[in-house]
């Protein structure tokens, strides 16, 4: 074997000074720079986890909010909807109230009409009468060539012209 280290050009003390070297190194690396850089990643780590656990707490609030937004919108979609039906109500009510009122003031209207319209009825058959016992008065009066007493003859036609209504309704 030592022939071979030899062809290769390697020496032991070079080699053995070199290994002891490098542990020496290492051990120096290892207490002035692996664990300052180790634990910088530790925290540079610790930090990324924080931001990475604030980033979910705050998706879970949004998404919270959100559902708490949608619900609120939900209510006030249902509550504009029963405004809405309740104002529909209350304006059938108005609209029936009116008809009623309408119908009521149609009702009065015609009565008062029909009392009129009889009242004018009666009013006119009154006035036909009296030109009717006049008309009568004056005819018998040329018929007979005499006056008779107005008075009189008026009561006469007046106890015809009832006498006739009677059997009329009969």
């Amino acid at each position: 074997m030592g022939d071979i280290v030899d062809k290769l050009g390697i020496s032991l003390p070079v080699l053995l000074t070199q290994v002891v070297t490098f542990i020496i190194l290492l051990v120096i690396l290892r207490f002035v720079a692996y664990k300052p850089i180790m634990r910088m990643l530790d925290e540079r780590s610790k930090r990324v986890k924080e931001s990475m656990e604030q980033a979910e707490s705050i998706k879970e609030q949004s998404a919270r909010a959100e559902e708490e937004v949608k619900k609120q919108l939900e209510e006030a979609g249902r509550e504009g909807q029963e405004r809405i039906a309740r104002a529909v109500k209350a304006g059938e009510g108005v609209k029936q109230k009116a008809q009623a009122e309408a119908k009521q003031e149609a009702e009065a209207l015609v009565d008062r009409a029909r009392t009129e319209i009889q009242r004018e009825r009666d009013e006119a058959i009154g006035e036909v009468r009296r030109e009717f016992a006049d008309l009568t008065i004056m005819a018998a009066g040329k018929v007979i060539d005499r006056s008779l007493d107005k008075e009189e003859h008026k009561e006469l036609i007046e106890k015809v012209l009832e006498e006739s209504k009677t059997d009329k309704k009969e």
